[in-house]
C-alpha cells in the first residue's frame, strides 16, 4: 500500500489555496474552480485543500500572525532538492520557518501556513 495523498481541512480556502500555489509553485489541477477544495498534483501523490463547511469554520478563530498548531498530530512534508534555497524562497514570501536544532540546515526545515499548520521541507 502506498499513500496517494493527503486532505488538510482549511478555513479560508482561497488564502490557503494561494499560499499552496506559490509554496508548490504549481495550481491545482481541479477540472474547475470550486468554492469546496483545490487538489495539487505532487508527482505521485496529490494534496488537497476541503474547506470546512461554514457551521464548523465560524467557530474557528484564525490569529494574525497565527498560532502555531505544534501540537496537530499531522505534519505535511515536502521534497526539494535546494533546502537552503527553498527556505530563503520562502523566507522572502513571509512564510515564517525555523530551523529545529536537531535539523541539518542543508537536509531539513520547518515553516507555518497561514493556518498555523507546520510543514516541513527536506531533501530529495
Amino acid at each position: 500500500m502506498n499513500l496517494s495523498g493527503a486532505v488538510l481541512f482549511v478555513k479560508d480556502l482561497p488564502r490557503m489555496r494561494e499560499f499552496y500555489t506559490q509554496l508548490l509553485q504549481s495550481l491545482p489541477i481541479d477540472e474547475e474552480s470550486t468554492d469546496s477544495y483545490a487538489r495539487f498534483d505532487l508527482k505521485g501523490g496529490a494534496l488537497v485543500l476541503h474547506a470546512i463547511p461554514e457551521e464548523y469554520a465560524r467557530d474557528i478563530q484564525i490569529a494574525s500572525p497565527p498560532s502555531v498548531r505544534e501540537a496537530n498530530p499531522i505534519k505535511l512534508i515536502f521534497a526539494a532538492e535546494n533546502v537552503p534555497a527553498e527556505r530563503a524562497r520562502l523566507e522572502a514570501m513571509g512564510v515564517p520557518m525555523t530551523q529545529r536544532a536537531w535539523q541539518n540546515p542543508a537536509e531539513s526545515c520547518d515553516g507555518v501556513d497561514p493556518e498555523g499548520n507546520v510543514f516541513q521541507i527536506r531533501r530529495k
